[in-house]
């Protein structure tokens, strides 16, 4: 994938296990969640958007997590604020 500490625009895979997630955390910047394989639940405060094989989550730019309601495997592109 593309990516590095380098560049403005990074690019991510990540495979969850149903049941696991990406505790809450800050959002770094603008960002997308494509899920390649799957289901997954993205929650943000009170809100939430769930999103199956082929769907694109747009991140919101508050706290976050993300929940693997299946085995899942989901590309993380994030444009960095620098």
């Amino acid at each position: 994938m593309y990516g590095g500490h380098e560049h403005v625009l990074r690019q991510t895979v990540v495979a969850l296990v149903s049941g696991h997630r990406l505790d809450e955390h800050a959002n770094p910047g603008e960002a997308t969640v494509q899920v390649l394989l799957g289901r997954v639940s993205l929650r943000a405060g009170a809100d939430t958007w769930s999103g199956r094989t082929g769907d694109l989550l747009i991140v919101p730019e508050a706290v976050h997590a993300l929940e693997a309601l299946e085995d899942s495997v989901i590309l993380l592109t994030v444009a960095k604020r620098r």
